[in-house]
């Protein structure tokens, strides 16, 4: 038998490949080369026939479109068309481009502010000249530092002019954004962020803009995380765009200056409708090739030999109000401002209070006068001691200021005392100035240096402790009021059993309830330490500024000088006060209405302000960002408090 003769393995392996490249050869002569991805941005109406500016997506920067090869088709049908570059066209369509730019402080890091700020400037060199081009930034605050514009040297002056600040309000800014491209031509948002929003406006607001306004959105993002960046992703899908990831900040050059080139070869397509008078809906499908490559794209369209269809996407119904330019204030000028202001008050405060002039010494009159009625509202002073901690100090300070001020101690130790506070004026007076102190820099933080916001956080410190202070007071000489003609009539009974007047004040301490028991009890000190009880009595009715009860002590100093029946006399008191209560009951039971309506009109514009600050900021950003609307805020506020004051005078009825 004969034997074959084995090949060796190195020619068994040549072998084998040569057949599998002659079996592979048939298969890779019949698949046509793959089409390359074209865009369809913006459809617009024109006289005779309907215009698309189309972009050849991802093209080589050289290469060059051959517009022979240009076929346009309507559901397969074909159509007549001409192209060339938008930028050459006699007649082109309106192309806007939005630079939305994150200036937050973490652009810091890494220089990513600075070749930020050199990208934009390499997309204004690389960007055709009839592209209208706006500048919109986001951090703390939302600023369209520029509307769209063809002057390349201010936008530049623009670019270099911008600073860093807090926070990163991203979707807020690109709202912004959407507003600020306006409603004509073909409308594109190039978003540049190195951060995650932190505002308070859903995505999903945010999306609906975008898709509402059919507006092409691009995303770079600088060193985000998978999270951030599928959020990104969101954006970019709904303005049909591409999220594009920077990683080294000196690549953002090369990516603007890509997006600037897409832009310069952009082709204006002239497309005749199809013939015949009714509408036409289909699929618009277009190609054409560049460098060897084919691309395409297709949308859908509704097209007619009458009119020319509106754009591939629904123009917006509601648009983002349009904020007007601010001016930036940089993160290190604010610290700087925020800590010069601190000093500034500290010192006026320290000024006010009298802490650079000398102590003045106390007199054996101010010191026994804590025993009689007059050292009873001023809270005398005890000897000076050598304070300890700095809340000492500042005590000490406030009482040197308040001992130099006149009445303005006697006065505030009144009201102290007519509210039930245990504090000393001096210590009221400090606990007030930290409070306006505290508020006002809150506010300055919070609205990242907003001096107008900080005035108004002053104010309100100012206003809170003295609206509390009066609240306190007002309720407890309601309570005095409501407890005088029960207290009365008790004093009337322990008179006509024998008791005298000072043992029926000390009747009313040991039976009645605050603050009439507080305030006889002090009463009876007075007394025993030599005080009139006339002249103690009368002292109540001061504090509680109550005119029936000065009444009273009139009545009982009558008594005293010329004979009487003291109980018999406090019935007849007790009984007119009960009658006059009833009449000022009847009284509010009639004005209720008008006094209802004081709180209604009153309340009704400021309260629906705060309701739209927190449900619709945007909305009303122009009237809280602006100086036209600072001053329209004060006009408002001068009209209400003016109308209020008003009403309230109509309505009031003295009984």
């Amino acid at each position: 038998m004969k034997t074959q003769k084995r090949r060796p393995p190195a020619a068994r392996r040549r072998a084998a490949r040569a057949l599998a490249v002659l079996g592979l050869l048939p298969i890779v002569l019949t698949v046509p080369a793959m089409a390359a991805q074209g865009s369809i941005d913006h459809v617009e109406p024109g006289s005779d026939s309907f215009q698309v500016l189309y972009s050849l997506t991802g093209s080589d920067a050289e290469a060059a479109p051959d517009l022979s090869s240009l076929t346009v088709t309507l559901d397969g049908k074909p159509l007549t068309a001409d192209a060339e570059l938008a930028s050459d066209a006699q007649t082109a369509v309106r192309r806007t481009a939005i630079l939305a730019i994150d200036v937050s402080q973490s652009m810091r890091q890494n220089n990513k502010f600075e070749e930020a700020q050199n990208a934009a400037k390499v997309f204004l060199g690389s960007a055709p000249e009839d592209l209208y081009v706006g500048i919109v930034t986001f951090a703390g605050d939302v600023t369209v530092a520029q509307e769209p514009s063809l002057d390349r040297a201010t936008s530049r002056t623009v670019l270099d002019g911008l600073t860093l600040s807090r926070q990163t309000r991203l979707y807020d800014g690109i709202l912004e954004a959407v507003s600020t491209a306006g409603l004509e031509g073909s409308r594109s948002i190039l978003v540049l962020s190195d951060g995650k929003d932190t505002s308070t406006t859903p995505i999903q607001q945010v999306t609906s803009a975008i898709k509402t306004a059919g507006i092409k959105v691009d995303v770079v993002a600088l060193a985000q995380s998978a999270d951030d960046t599928a959020l990104l992703q969101q954006l970019s899908d709904a303005g049909s765009g591409t999220v594009i990831s920077a990683e080294d900040p000196t690549a953002l050059a090369a990516v603007f200056a890509d997006e600037a080139k897409s832009l310069a070869k952009q082709l204006l397509i002239s497309v005749a409708p199809p013939p015949g008078n009714t509408d036409n809906e289909g699929t618009l499908e277009i190609s054409v090739e560049a460098d060897g490559e084919t691309y395409t794209d297709s949308a859908f369209v509704t097209v007619s030999a009458k009119k020319a269809p509106g754009p591939v996407k629904a123009k917006p119904t509601a648009l983002v109000p349009v904020q007007a330019p601010r001016v930036i204030i940089s993160h290190d000028a604010m610290l700087a401002g925020l800590v010069g202001a601190s000093l500034a008050v500290l010192l006026l405060l320290l000024t006010v209070l009298g802490a650079f002039r000398g102590r003045k010494r106390e007199s054996v009159e101010d010191r026994v006068a804590a025993y009689t009625q007059r050292g009873a509202r001023r809270r005398a002073k005890s000897v000076p001691a050598t304070p300890q901690g700095v809340t000492a100090q500042a005590v000490g300070v406030a009482e040197k200021a308040l001992g130099s001020s006149g009445g303005l101690e006697e006065a505030l130790g009144q009201k102290l005392e007519a509210a039930g506070l245990s504090l000393k004026p001096a210590e009221w007076l400090l606990a007030h100035a930290a409070i306006a102190f505290v508020v006002g820099v809150a506010a300055l933080l919070l609205s990242s240096g907003n001096v107008f916001v900080m005035l108004g956080g002053i104010f309100v410190g100012l206003l809170v402790p003295w609206a509390y202070l009066s609240f306190k007071t007002g309720r407890r000489t309601k309570r005095f009021k409501a407890q005088l003609a029960d207290t009365l009539q008790l004093m009337s009974g322990s008179l006509s059993a024998g008791l005298s007047l000072a043992q029926s004040v000390d009747t009313v301490v040991r039976e009645g309830s605050d603050p009439i028991s507080g305030e006889f009890r002090r009463a009876i000190v007075e007394s025993r330490l030599g005080v009139e009880i006339e002249d103690a009595l009368a002292g109540i009715a001061d504090r509680m500024e109550s005119k029936d009860f000065e009444w009273v002590v009139m009545a009982i100093r009558i008594q005293r000088e010329v004979g009487g029946n003291l109980a018999e006399l406090l019935n007849n008191v007790a009984a007119t006060i009960r009658e006059r209560e009833y009449l000022e009951r009847q009284v509010l039971a009639l004005s209720a209405e008008g006094r209802l309506s004081v709180w209604i009109l009153g309340g009704l514009p400021p309260g629906f302000m705060a309701y739209l600050l927190v449900s619709n900021p945007d909305y009303l950003h122009p009237l809280i960002s602006t100086m036209i609307g600072y001053i329209l805020l004060g006009v408002m506020g001068v009209l209400l408090t003016v109308g209020i004051l008003w009403m309230k005078k109509l309505v009031k009825v003295d009984v």
